[in-house]
C-alpha cells in the first residue's frame, strides 16, 4: 500500500507538468487548429529563465520564497511575451496557408529555440539553486515531500485559473467564440488577432510554470528536455480530447500516473512503450479523445 501511494503521488507530481503544458496545446489548437510543436521548447525556455533569474537573486540574499515567486513571475511574463513574438511572426502570416506550411514552421521554430538555448548556456546540464528541502512527512508508510504537494496544489490553483478565466471573462468568452466560429466572431466585433495572442500567451506562461516546478523538483534541466515532455504533454492532450480544457488537465495527470506507475512495476524503459499503447487503444475506441465531441461539419 506504501508503494503504490508513493507512485501516485510521484504521478500526480509530474502528471501536473503534463497538464499544465498540455493546456497549451489544447488551447492554441481548439482556437486556430494549430499543433504548436513549438511548446515543449516554449517549456524549456521557460525553464532556463527560472533557472537564471533564481541563480540572481539567490546571489542578492533574498528570501527564498520572495525569490521564488519573483523568478515564476518573471519567467512566465517573458515566456508569454516569448509565445506571443512566435505567434505575431512565424504563425499569423501563415494562419490562410495550407496546414504543412504552418506544421513545418512550428517545427522550425521547436529547432530555432533548442539552438538558441544551446548557443546561450551551452551543452551540459543546469542546476537549480536548492532553495526548498525534500524533507516531508509519512503518510501510509509512503514519504512525500513538501516540494511535490506544494507543485501539486499549486498546479491545480493554475489550471482552475485558467479555467475560471475562460469560463467567467469577456475575454475567454470571446476564446470560446474563436473555438466555434472564428469567421463568425470576427463578425460579432471580437478583435480575432488580439485574442489569439492572449491565447499564446496564457499557454506560454502555464508551460513557464511547469518549467520552473519541474527545475525545482528534478534540479536539473538541459537545453533537449522540452522534446520529451513536450510530446507526452501533447499526448496527454489527445488522451484527454484536444481543444478541450478540462480533457488537457485530466489528460496529463493520466500520463503521469501511466508513467509512474509503469517505471515502478514494471520498467522505466517501458515507459513511453506504455503511454502510447494506452494512448493508441483510447483512440481507437474513442478517436476524439476521453473528453472530445464528435463535432458535424456543415457544408
Amino acid at each position: 500500500m506504501s508503494e503504490f501511494l508513493q507512485l501516485v503521488i510521484a504521478g500526480l507530481t509530474t502528471g501536473s507538468f503534463y497538464a499544465l503544458i498540455a493546456l497549451g496545446y489544447t488551447m492554441v489548437y481548439g482556437i486556430v487548429r494549430l499543433i504548436n510543436f513549438a511548446h515543449g521548447d516554449i517549456f524549456m525556455v521557460g525553464a532556463f529563465l527560472g533557472w537564471t533569474m533564481l541563480s540572481v537573486l539567490a546571489a542578492g540574499h533574498l528570501p527564498w520564497g520572495i525569490a521564488l515567486f519573483i523568478a515564476a513571475l518573471l519567467s512566465m511574463a517573458i515566456t508569454g511575451g516569448l509565445g506571443v513574438f512566435v505567434e505575431r511572426f512565424a504563425y499569423q502570416p501563415l494562419l490562410s496557408a495550407p496546414p504543412l506550411s504552418i506544421l513545418i514552421t512550428a517545427l522550425g521554430v521547436s529547432l530555432a529555440l533548442e539552438n538558441g538555448i544551446l548557443l546561450l548556456f551551452g551543452p551540459g546540464f543546469k542546476t537549480y539553486p536548492h532553495l526548498i528541502s525534500m524533507a516531508g512527512f509519512s503518510v501510509g508508510g509512503a514519504q512525500i515531500s513538501h516540494i511535490q504537494i506544494g507543485i501539486i496544489i499549486l498546479s491545480f490553483l493554475l489550471m482552475g485559473a485558467l479555467y475560471l478565466f475562460v469560463h467567467h471573462t469577456f475575454i475567454g468568452t470571446a476564446m470560446r467564440a474563436l473555438a466555434v466560429d472564428r469567421d463568425a466572431a470576427r463578425l460579432m466585433g471580437i478583435n480575432v488577432e488580439r485574442v489569439i495572442q492572449i491565447t499564446f500567451f496564457l499557454g506560454s506562461a502555464l508551460a513557464a510554470a511547469a518549467g520552473v516546478m519541474e527545475g525545482l523538483y528534478y534540479t536539473q534541466i538541459s537545453f533537449f528536455m522540452g522534446f520529451v515532455v513536450g510530446l507526452r504533454a501533447f499526448t496527454a492532450a489527445v488522451l484527454g480530447g484536444i481543444g478541450n480544457i478540462p480533457g488537457a488537465m485530466v489528460g496529463g495527470l493520466i500520463i503521469g500516473l501511466l508513467e509512474s506507475f509503469s517505471a515502478g512495476y514494471i520498467s522505466s524503459r517501458w515507459t513511453d512503450v506504455i503511454v502510447f499503447i494506452v494512448l493508441i487503444g483510447t483512440l481507437v475506441i474513442k478517436p476524439t479523445g476521453i473528453f472530445g465531441e464528435r463535432v458535424v461539419e456543415r457544408m
